[in-house]
């Protein structure tokens, strides 16, 4: 709201939807959480939360999330570019596994060479030995949030502003930058 010119607080959005009786579609239906091990590996948080970058490609974060479709849960995996926000490559599927996250991968049109950093939370599906051969092939650091600690989430390209890109959604910042 702050792009067209309105400042408006989480307590006044709900107070109009409880007004106009607007549910929001995750506070109907919960999401039960599978407790799961955590990848322990000694991996350094090269990112440590300096999330605006100057260079396209030079750190990208990926982070999976679930979603209700037709009423059962699928999970989606998005990696973005850290300079403009950008969703550069993502997956859904019905598990939480590698194999989703290098589909991800896969659907990035840039070159994965120029990726210097690759950073996420440390959800066993990014370690796997699948993540790690495209790592290593692209000469792709690795980076990992500490435990319990996991800030880098999703964003949408054409539609979500971001402060940090002066109110501009992530494909309005590109086109203004080139």
């Amino acid at each position: 709201m702050e792009k067209i010119g309105y400042q408006v607080s989480l307590r006044r959005i709900r107070k109009y939807m409880d007004l106009n009786g607007l549910v929001s579609n995750y506070t109907v239906k919960q999401f039960k959480v599978h407790k799961a091990t955590c990848n322990e590996d000694k991996v350094e948080n090269k990112l440590n939360r300096e999330f605006n970058r100057e260079e396209k490609l030079d750190v990208v974060v990926s982070d999976l999330t679930y979603v209700n479709v037709k009423g059962k849960w699928n999970y989606i995996c998005l990696i973005i570019d850290l300079y403009n926000r950008e969703i550069i490559g993502y997956a859904a599927g019905k598990h939480k596994t590698a194999d989703l996250v290098y589909k991800a991968f896969s659907k990035i049109k840039s070159d994965l060479r120029k990726i210097n950093i690759f950073h996420t939370d440390r959800g066993n599906e990014f370690k796997n030995k699948i993540i790690d051969e495209v790592l290593q092939t692209f000469n792709i650091e690795r980076s990992l949030s500490k435990k319990g600690c996991p800030y880098d989430n999703a964003w949408y390209n054409n539609i979500r502003i971001h402060s940090s890109l002066n109110y501009l959604t992530p494909i309005e910042y590109k086109k203004v930058s080139l």
